[in-house]
C-alpha cells in the first residue's frame, strides 16, 4: 500500500500543526541553540560549528547529540511541505550548510567522532550511535527533498551512506556489524525509494540480517577495544550479557517475543516490514506479525505506550504493566505509530489502525504540554508527585513536563511526527483508497490516471460523525475504504444517503465500498461515541479489579485538580452513569466524563496504621474524568488511569 499525503483542516489536529509550526520548531531550535532559559543545555548546534573547524571547543552532551538537529530538519521539512515559510526554510538551509561543512571528504558525518578523534569511529557500536544518527539524518534529508526539491542535503546524505555502505557489508574485508540503536534501517529503505539506488536497500537488508548472529559482533568489537565501555569512561561488562536488550539473541525472523529497548524494538520492527515489502520476503512479514501480537495483546498500555520498565527503558515480560513505575516513553509510542503504519502499507487490516490512533491520541501527544514548550520523557499512568519525589523507584518518573532534557531524543521525535500526520491518514493499494485516521482533510489520489479529490471533515474524537466528498472529473470506477473502529459496535454508513449493509462490505476492519464514483458523491459514516469501562486481561497484576474510562479513541484519567488527593481511595460503583459533555473552556476544548463514585474516608481511619477486621467508610464523590493526553496541563497533582470498581 502507498501512502497519499494530506493536508489538514481539521478541529483538532490543525491546532497541533499550528503549535508545531509556530510554537515547537522555534521552540526547538531555541533549545538546539542553547537559548531557552532554565532548560537543560544542548549544544547541538554548537557540536556543529566545532565539527566544521568554525569555534573551539570540546563536544557536549549525548553521543548521539546530532539526531536531535536532525529530527528537528525533519519537522521543519514536513511543516514546509504544507505551509512554505521562506524564512525557516532559510533558517533550515543554513543548518544543513553548516552540516555540509562537517563533513569529511570521505562522507563520514558526526560530530561526537569528528571532535574526539576520527581513528576511533565505527570501533563502538554497541554504544556510541553513529548508525542511528547517521539513519535520523538520511530520513530528515530525504523529507527536506522531497519538500523543497533542494538536493544539498540529500547529496550529503548519499554521500555518508555511500561511505557507510563501504565500510559495512557481507563482503570480504567490510565489517560485520550493525547499529546499537536501531534506526539506519527504516532510513536507508526510505533512501532507496526516494534514489532508487538498490544498494541503499541492500545495505539496510544486511544490518537486519546481521543482527543475532554468533558470534556476537558486540562482543568482538569489545574486545577489540580492550575491554571498554563509553558509557563508564573504562572497563565496561561484555555485551553479551545484553543480547536480549539489543534484540540481538536471535536472527530477526526467528524472533517471536518483544523484548529489550522499546524504542530500538519497534524501530527494527517498522525496517523489518519495509524491507519485507520492498523484496517480497513473507518470512520477515511473518516475524513482524508475530511481533506485533505479542506488543498489542500482551506487552502494549491502554494508552498505546510500549516498555513497561525503567530498567533498560525496556519491555518485561507478559502481562507486566505496572502503571506507576512505567517507562512508556514517548518515543516509544512513535515508534508503535510507525510500525503500524508499515504494517498498513504491507495489508491494509483495522487492527494496525486501531493501534496507531491509540497510541496518536494517547500515547504521543501526551509527551508535550498544550502549548509546546515543555515535554515528558516518560508517560506514567498513576502518579503521586510525592513518590517522584522521594521514592528511589519513581525517580524516572516526572510530575511535571520538563522544558528540556539532556538526553532530548522525545521532543524532536514529536514535532517530526506531528509535522508528517498528513502522511498518516489515507492509504492506497489495488485501486482502493482506504481512510486510517479521521481527520478532517484533503487528499488527491491518481486512479489509473484520474484525479481523485477526497475531502474528509468530522469533528473526531468528540463526536463519531465523519463527512467524505468525492469530487473528480467525470466518473471513475474504485475502492474506498473506511475503517471501522475496534471501539465502535453500531457504526452506520451511507453514500448519497441510502444506508449500506455494513457487515457485506466489511473486511479485516475496513468497510469497503466498490462503486464508479461521481463529482460531488458523499459518503456518511457514523461511529457512535459512549464511554465504556475498559477491563484488562486478568493476568495484568497491576488492574485486577480496576476499570479504565474510554470514550472513542480517547483515554481518560482522573486528576487531583479536579478529585482532591488520594485518589486511590476513588472507587466507581458498576451502576455508575458515565455522562459526556464538552468543555470549551477546559483544556483547549475537551470532552470530560463526570460519574457518581465514591472515595474512602481517610480522615475516620485513626491513628493506626493496621487493623484487624476494620472496614472502610465511604463518601459520595463526584469525578470528572478528563483526556489522558490533557493531564497536568493545569496544576501538578495526582492522576490515575485505572480506578477501583464495585
Amino acid at each position: 500500500m502507498g501512502k497519499l499525503k494530506a493536508k489538514i483542516k481539521d478541529n483538532f489536529w490543525s491546532k497541533y500543526d499550528a503549535l508545531v509550526r509556530d510554537v515547537v520548531i522555534p521552540y526547538q531550535r531555541d533549545a538546539l541553540n542553547d537559548r531557552v532559559a532554565d532548560a537543560d543545555p544542548s549544544a547541538a548546534i554548537r557540536n556543529f560549528r566545532i565539527a566544521a573547524g568554525e569555534e573551539e571547543g570540546e563536544f557536549y552532551g549525548m553521543v548521539f547529540q546530532d539526531s536531535d538537529v536532525a529530527k528537528w530538519l525533519e519537522a521543519v521539512a514536513y511543516s514546509l511541505e504544507n505551509h512554505p515559510d521562506p524564512e525557516l526554510e532559510k533558517e533550515a538551509d543554513e543548518v544543513i550548510d553548516l552540516i555540509g561543512r562537517a563533513q569529511q571528504p570521505d562522507g563520514y558525518l558526526n560530530t561526537f567522532y569528528i571532535i574526539n578523534g576520527l581513528e576511533n569511529r565505527w570501533t563502538n557500536l554497541h554504544e556510541c550511535h553513529e548508525l542511528y544518527c547517521a539513519g535520523h539524518m538520511i530520513e530528515a534529508a530525504v523529507a527536506y527533498y522531497e519538500a523543497t526539491g533542494k538536493r544539498k542535503f540529500l547529496d550529503i546524505v548519499c554521500k555518508f551512506a555511500d561511505h557507510i555502505d563501504s565500510v559495512f557489508g557481507p563482503e570480504d574485508g567490510k565489517l560485520k556489524g550493525y547499529p546499537g540503536h536501531q534506526e539506519i534501517e527504516l532510513a536507508l529503505v526510505k533512501l532507496f525509494r526516494v534514489t532508487k539506488d538498490k544498494k541503499y536497500l541492500n545495505l539496510a537488508k544486511f544490518f537486519l540480517d546481521e543482527r543475532g548472529k554468533d558470534p556476537y559482533y558486540f562482543d568482538i568489537e569489545w574486545e577489540k577495544r580492550g575491554k571498554t565501555s563509553h558509557w563508564t569512561g573504562g572497563k565496561g561488562a561484555a555485551p553479551s550479557k545484553s543480547k536480549e536488550y539489543n534484540q540481538a539473541h536471535l536472527p530477526v525472523r526467528e524472533q517471536t517475543e518483544a523484548v529489550g529497548h522499546a524504542v530500538r524494538a519497534v524501530y527494527m520492527y517498522t525496517a523489518m516490514a519495509d524491507v519485507a515489502m520492498e523484496t517480497g520476503d513473507e518470512e520477515l512479514l511473518e516475524a513482524c506479525r508475530r511481533l506485533w501480537n505479542n506488543i498489542v495483546y500482551k506487552r502494549m498500555y491502554i494508552t498505546g505506550a510500549i516498555g513497561s520498565q525503567v530498567h533498560g527503558e525496556a519491555f518485561s515480560f507478559d502481562y507486566d504493566l505496572p502503571n506507576d513505575t512505567v517507562y512508556a516513553e514517548t518515543c516509544a509510542a512513535i515508534g508503535l505509530v510507525f510500525f503500524a503504519s508499515r504494517m498498513l502499507e504491507a495489508e491494509p487490516k483495522g487492527q494496525y489502525a486501531d493501534v496507531m490512533e491509540r497510541a496518536l491520541y494517547n500515547g504521543v501527544i501526551s509527551g508535550m504540554s498544550l502549548d509546546g514548550k515543555s515535554f515528558f520523557y516518560v508517560n506514567p499512568l498513576e502518579v503521586n508527585p510525592e513518590a517522584c519525589e522521594k521514592n528511589g523507584n519513581f525517580r524516572h518518573v516526572k510530575p511535571v513536563r520538563q522544558k528540556w532534557f539532556g538526553c532530548a531524543c522525545c521532543p524532536p521525535n514529536v514535532a517530526r511526527l506531528l509535522a508528517s500526520l498528513g502522511h498518516y491518514i489515507y492509504g492506497i493499494k489495488d485501486n482502493t483508497v482506504y481512510t486510517h485516521l479521521y481527520i478532517g482533510s484533503n487528499t488527491e489520489a491518481d486512479i489509473d490516471g484520474t484525479k481523485v479529490n477526497i475531502s474528509q471533515e468530522t469533528n473526531y474524537p468528540w463526536d463519531g460523525k465523519v463527512s467524505i466528498t468525492i469530487n473528480l472529473d467525470g466518473a471513475k470506477e474504485f475502492g474506498l475504504g473506511l475503517r471501522i473502529p475496534g471501539w465502535c459496535n453500531e457504526a452506520k454508513l451511507s453514500v448519497n444517503g441510502q444506508e449500506l449493509d455494513l457487515a457485506s462490505v466489511t473486511v479485516d476492519g475496513y468497510a469497503i465500498i466498490k462503486r464508479k464514483w461521481q463529482n460531488g458523491d458523499r459518503v456518511e459514516l457514523d461511529l457512535p461515541m459512549e464511554p465504556v469501562r475498559v477491563r484488562s486481561n486478568p493476568l495484568v497484576r497491576a488492574n485486577i479489579g480496576k476499570v479504565a474510562i474510554q470514550n472513542g479513541p480517547i483515554v481518560y484519567c482522573l486528576e487531583e485538580v479536579d478529585n482532591g488527593p488520594n485518589l486511590h481511595t476513588v472507587v466507581l460503583p458498576k451502576d455508575s452513569e458515565l455522562e459526556v459533555s464538552f468543555r470549551e473552556d477546559l483544556l483547549g476544548g475537551v470532552n470530560i466524563i463526570t460519574a457518581q463514585g465514591e472515595k474512602a474516608k481517610v480522615e475516620t481511619w485513626g491513628s493506626e496504621l493496621y487493623k484487624a477486621n476494620a472496614s472502610f467508610e465511604y463518601q459520595p464523590a463526584k469525578l470528572t474524568f478528563v483526556p489522558y493526553y490533557a493531564w497536568v496541563n493545569r496544576q501538578p497533582g495526582e492522576m490515575t488511569v485505572w480506578i477501583r470498581e464495585r
